[in-house]
């Protein structure tokens, strides 16, 4: 190698040690930035609460606007006068029926489409989390209790994973919801609540169930208007189901710290020991006792309805027989694996159970007891049934009314 060689190679080396230390500055540099920017983005949201609530609704929203059958607005208020309709013919019969009157629930529904049903819910899922949130701070010691980057990382990094679940959350059951009464469980005042009937999906369902929309529309507000009676006209139910819910979130809580303590071993063991029941594993046997008593209310809930819609449906629906059972169907469809993971771990699975065991139940309580037994179902929480009622309607008419079968007789 000549001495020019030599000269060249030795100034390509310089160029490249230059270039590399270049690089390795800049790259140090841009670590620094991205370093400090998270700081500073950690210390802006560390004392914010554990939601992002506007992005929660940004993500739903997001999502369900992709979702087939979205309608505009002017296709939402057409179907105004439906829904009117059916309300003025199904309260009246309703009040008759139940022997109770609904004032004011005529008024109080909307026709809403998907975005505007997580709106509504991001209020209530918003009002659930402040009720709980000042427990997690006290458990942790309170907003100041840990301070430094690394607590900080870790306050934005919940805040996000919790925003991202929720969002997801909201706009999966946004794309399946029917109708919902929608009601301020978590208030202190007996606020009543709205019903709200999601029509896009409504039209969808009615459209692959081959059943006329506004009759369709009809057997649904019975549903929701039979769900409004139960919380308006029992003044006992709504505080009994705040107190079990604030009493199992709390609960929850304090569990997440044992779960995190136990580590994956611990969790793996937890979800085994759960058997069929997933939702179990993050619950002590405390928590399960109310979750239990919480599920067997709502299988109340849904099982009175969807007996009185039986009742009531005949005499405002040609075939409400005949809507039931494709409705049925269409329930115990077998669904995708993502959509049977979701359900699981969620629990939205255990709600087709409550349909089910809730109407057996209403059913066989009628046969038993007569009306007398229907009208001592919402006494208050003593008449509340058991697992084994639930099962066996007779034993929950034996203890609640005896007498009422031969009575009725």
């Amino acid at each position: 190698m000549t001495t020019a060689q030599r000269r060249r190679r030795a100034a390509r080396s310089s160029r490249t040690d230059a270039a590399l230390g270049l690089g390795l500055a800049a790259g140090a540099a841009g670590l620094a930035l991205a370093g400090r920017y998270l700081a500073r983005r950690a210390r802006s949201t560390g004392h914010l609460g554990l939601v992002d609530w506007p992005r929660v609704e940004q993500l739903a929203v997001t999502r369900l606007r992709k979702v087939p059958g979205a309608l505009t607005r002017n296709e939402l208020a057409a179907a105004q006068d439906d829904y009117a309709r059916a309300m003025e013919r199904v309260v009246p019969l309703l009040e008759a029926r139940l022997g109770q009157p609904l004032p004011g629930v005529v008024e109080r529904h909307a026709v809403v489409d998907r975005p505007d049903w997580a709106r509504a819910n991001v209020t209530t899922f918003a009002a659930l989390v402040d009720r709980i949130e000042p427990h997690l701070l006290a458990a942790s010691g309170g907003r100041n209790s840990r301070s430094g980057l690394a607590s900080d990382l870790a306050k934005m990094a919940n805040r996000f994973l919790t925003t991202q679940q929720l969002g997801f959350l909201l706009g999966y059951m946004g794309a399946r919801v029917l109708g919902q009464y929608d009601v301020a469980l978590l208030s202190a005042e007996a606020t009543p609540g709205n019903l709200l009937f999601v029509e896009e999906n409504i039209r969808l369902t009615a459209a692959a169930l081959g059943i006329k929309p506004s009759e369709f529309r009809t057997w649904i507000v019975l549903h929701e208007a039979t769900h409004a009676f139960e919380f308006e006209a029992n003044d006992w139910l709504r505080p009994y189901l705040r107190d079990h819910l604030e009493r199992q979130l709390t609960g929850v809580l304090d569990q997440a710290k044992s779960i995190q303590s136990d580590g994956l071993v611990g969790l793996a063991r937890r979800v085994r020991d759960a058997q069929d029941n997933p939702i179990a594993a993050f619950l002590s046997p405390e928590q399960r006792v109310l979750f239990e008593e919480t599920q067997r209310v709502m299988s109340l809930l849904e099982g009175f309805s969807d007996w009185v819609m039986d009742e009531v449906g005949a005499q405002v629906l040609p075939d409400v027989a005949g809507i039931r059972s494709r409705f049925e169907a269409r329930r115990a469809q077998r669904r995708g694996a993502f959509d049977r993971f979701v359900a699981r771990i969620t629990g939205l699975d255990l709600k087709l159970e409550q349909y089910r065991r809730g109407e057996r139940f209403v059913a066989g309580v009628a046969a038993h007891g007569g009306q007398e037994a229907i009208d001592a179902l919402w006494r208050g929480p003593a008449s509340l049934p058991s697992d084994a009622e639930l099962a066996d309607p007779q034993l929950w008419v034996n203890r609640v009314v005896p007498g009422a079968l031969a009575r009725s007789a």
